[in-house]
């Protein structure tokens, strides 16, 4: 049992069942992580009584605080991390290496088996993060733009072109994780990743998966996600210095 997932989620009492089940059934894993991140529903209910470990943020504190939670948490109960570890090895166990992390979204419900590819190349040595590339694509009203500008930032600050760049499922080593941190804010966290770990000189890959997220549109609820999600990108990118004038911001 070498790899640990961890799901954010929010008001996803529906869908977080099924996730939880499919992650539990993949190869490696003997810990699934749901951070239940200021939910008004029964998110974590739901996700503990279909075997995930929970924890649970009292208010909203946005993907990235969520990831971080979820792997601080693996962190407390890999026995391969001592006490009083600060994210290295129990210094008596130098045998035992620390579990892969990989991060899930809370809506994939039973796709989420389709994982198993993703962690391959990480459990092989072949990669340090490999980055889910969903095989059937459906187009969002609006995203376009968000994606264009996360892609394009990627390419400027690295010089590696991905073809979904706010995939938000990924599996990593948990030195790259450390090396990553701390992890760039709110749904700025996916772009803020790749470009921190191939700037640090870690391999990174895409894996073509069958997975599939619940279907969304273009209302208003959505349409304001969009403008959050933009507006973070920018931020992450900004901080990279990878964002220019032509850009539009």
């Amino acid at each position: 049992m070498d790899t640990a997932v961890i799901i954010p989620a929010k008001d996803e009492a529906d869908r977080i069942g099924p996730t939880v089940a499919a992650a539990l059934s993949l190869p490696g894993v003997d810990l699934v992580v749901v951070v239940d991140d200021g939910s008004t529903d029964t998110t974590g209910r739901v996700a503990r009584a279909a075997g995930a470990r929970v924890v649970r943020h009292s208010r909203n504190r946005g993907k990235a605080a969520a990831m971080e939670s979820g792997a601080e948490a693996v962190r407390l109960l890999d026995p391969a991390f001592g006490a009083e570890s600060q994210g290295a090895p129990a210094p008596g166990d130098p045998e035992r290496t620390p579990r892969h992390l990989l991060f899930l979204d809370a809506d994939l419900g039973e796709t989420a088996a389709a994982a198993a590819r993703l962690v391959e190349p990480v459990r092989a040595g072949e990669a340090d993060m490999a980055i889910a590339v969903f095989a059937t694509r459906v187009k969002l009203a609006g995203h376009g733009f968000v994606v264009g500008l996360a892609r394009d930032g990627i390419t400027r600050a690295t010089g590696w072109t991905p073809v979904q760049p706010l995939n938000g499922q990924r599996c990593l080593t948990r030195a790259a994780y450390e090396a990553a941190r701390p992890l760039a804010h709110g749904f700025g966290v996916e772009v803020g990743l790749t470009i921190d770990l191939l700037r640090r000189g870690f391999r990174v890959t895409e894996v073509e998966v069958e997975m599939a997220h619940r279907a969304t549109g273009g209302d208003w609820r959505a349409q304001l996600h969009r403008g959050r999600q933009f507006r973070d990108v920018a931020r992450a990118l900004l901080a990279r210095h990878a964002l220019t004038p032509i850009d539009g911001i």
